[in-house]
């Protein structure tokens, strides 16, 4: 994609912060002194970048400042300062030191940091007793989303980089005779509580039956026994594919002046149940910083006009089928439920509060209340003539409303919005399809939240145009060289291995509400909200990529006018399991 900006500005959405922006809302009042919540990481090294969430530390840095340790970063160490979350690189320190934020005279309470590099460390297969152990963990069996308490001792005061993993769903067990686990997920608001004895964690959405085990930087507890049971059905993962890609930004300063920043915010591919192993293996030149919100931060400084610059990467990733199956009677509401309270609410991408928007919700659902049967009833209407798919749509949700016409985008956005007016959990995902002559092109398709069960896919865009070529019904919005199989084929011989259970789907429309191909590539679950590092800053957003984020670039200082080349992503390499 080719972005130019000059003396316009570009115009950008700009909706409601994203669910891990929602991790960080601060309640209560505010007072005039800068206060600190929390800090992310709570132990590190010099040169980590440090979260620091609050209040009242102004929406600009100015003449205020953060001392760690009694150190004073460089003012080059600051990434990002607004008035509830500051970014700032750990300078050098001792073993440990409270974090301040001062502002005008004022200073913060104090958080502790730790210097990891002065922590003791544990030897491969030593035990002592500084590191976490394990006493009990009660229920002993629990479904996806339920809270599970962990006691023990060498927990640690604060989780800091430490975590809680349960054994994942793996197809014929792990490979290499490893063990195979899943991390308990902030983004999953998966931790309720973190002390040296008690840890209380909601069961993450991947899990299988197996153990349970708590790791620290001081080293990994024995794992217990644990069963992911009673929810209201099974998530299966099948054949793995890993791929190798690139992609690549080329920008040409045309109008430039000595000092200017260009902030390329470049997506990565995600970490999910079906997608692991995400790895960074190439990037030239190396990101300023590496994982930041699910992109790579790239800093450009002090371009020259008529001179170019080029960000090249590559990343490993592999991706699983998935296929669900579910006992509609089994499926309840929990009472408290913070997936629920974060994945309904409305923005300008999903305006599921908007009255049009419930009325259609209303009309397509009836009277139906089960969370798993009215994503169904909006997945059909979707592919029984209640849109006519198209492979480019202009517009947005209402727009797709107003003329029952929708591409995978605005599909994909449109499902996840009448799923959240009626109160089910629900975002889209993009990314991209993988063909099979390994090409790719931009993608969107969604998943929605059943408790006790976890994420399930639909992609209402793939099975219409499957079904529809299927049918000869015509061309879909999907091209066929992104089929995940040929058409005429039965969907099972393709994605059971030859296994065909009773419940297995008979088409390929039913195929894709609740189960997903292993040939794409996801890089974003609902919108990345994304802030200037710059208030004065002119921003670019590209809305219909590879990844829904609300900033792509900016550029500050003497940079005036200039050209950027978002490459397509290339498949370099892939094997299958």
């Amino acid at each position: 994609m080719m972005t130019t900006t000059g003396k316009t500005r570009p115009r950008a959405f700009r909706p409601a912060p994203a669910v891990f922006a929602a991790l960080f809302l601060l309640a209560g009042c505010r007072s005039d002194d800068p206060a600190i919540v929390s800090i992310y990481p709570t132990t590190g090294v010099p040169g980590d970048v440090l979260t620091i969430l609050g209040s009242s530390f102004g929406g600009e840095r100015g003449t205020s400042y953060v001392t760690i340790g009694g150190g004073q970063p460089m003012g080059t160490a600051y990434v990002e300062w607004r008035d509830d979350r500051i970014l700032v690189r750990v300078p050098e320190l001792g073993d440990a030191g409270l974090v301040f934020v001062h502002v005008g005279g004022r200073r913060s309470n104090g958080v502790l940091f730790a210097n990891r590099n002065a922590l003791p460390r544990m030897a491969p297969g030593e035990r002592t007793g500084l590191g976490p152990v394990i006493s009990s963990v009660t229920p002993q069996a629990a479904p996806v989303g339920s809270l599970v308490t962990i006691t023990g001792s060498g927990f640690g005061g604060s989780r800091g980089t430490g975590g809680v993993f349960f054994s994942r769903a793996s197809p014929g067990g792990a490979w290499g005779g490893e063990r195979d686990f899943v991390k308990v997920s902030e983004a999953d608001f998966g931790y309720d509580l973190w002390t040296d004895r008690e840890i209380r964690v909601r069961v993450p959405h991947g899990a299988a039956d197996g153990t349970v085990e708590v790791r620290t930087a001081r080293g990994g507890s024995p794992p217990l026994p644990f069963e992911v049971s009673g929810g209201p059905g099974t998530k299966t993962f099948g054949e793995r594919r890993g791929y190798v890609v690139t992609y690549s930004v080329n920008v040409r300063a045309e109008t430039a002046e000595a000092p200017n920043t260009l902030h390329l915010w470049v997506p990565a591919p995600l970490v999910s149940a079906a997608q692991r192993n995400a790895e960074m293996i190439f990037s030239a030149p190396e990101p300023f910083i590496r994982d930041y919100f699910g992109t790579s931060l790239y800093r450009l400084e002090n371009l020259r006009a008529g001179v170019g610059a080029d960000v090249n990467l590559s990343w490993m990733v592999d991706v699983f089928e998935v296929r669900t199956s579910v006992n509609p009677q089994a499926v309840r509401r929990e009472a408290v439920s913070p997936i629920r309270d974060a994945h309904t609410g409305s923005c300008s991408w999903l305006p599921a509060d908007d009255p049009r928007v419930r009325a259609l919700a209303a009309s397509v659902l009836g009277g139906e209340t089960n969370p798993y049967l009215q994503a169904r009833r909006v997945y059909d209407w979707m592919l029984g003539g209640g849109i006519e798919w198209e492979e480019r749509s202009a517009g947005d949700v209402f727009s797709a409303i107003e003329s029952g016409r929708a591409d995978p985008f605005l599909g994909a956005l449109l499902f996840s919005t009448l799923l959240r007016a009626a109160g089910v959990p629900s975002q889209p995902v993009a990314g991209v399809l993988v063909g099979r002559d390994l090409r790719t092109a931009s993608h969107h398709w969604a998943e929605f939240w059943i408790d006790g069960l976890g994420w399930i896919p639909a992609d209402p865009a793939m099975g219409a145009s499957m079904s529809a070529a299927a049918e000869n019904r015509g061309a879909g919005p999907v091209p066929e060289a992104f089929f995940p199989a040929p058409v005429f084929a039965e969907p099972d011989e393709y994605y059971n291995d030859g296994e065909t259970p009773e419940a297995a789907p008979k088409d390929w429309a039913a195929f894709f509400f609740g189960n997903m191909d292993n040939r794409r590539i996801a890089f974003s679950r609902g919108v990345t909200n994304l802030s200037q590092m710059d208030p004065r800053g002119r921003t670019v957003t590209h809305v219909r990529s590879f990844a829904l984020q609300t900033l792509w670039e900016e550029a500050s200082g003497g940079l005036a006018a200039y050209s950027s080349l978002w490459g397509d992503v290339i498949i370099a390499g892939m094997h299958a399991q």
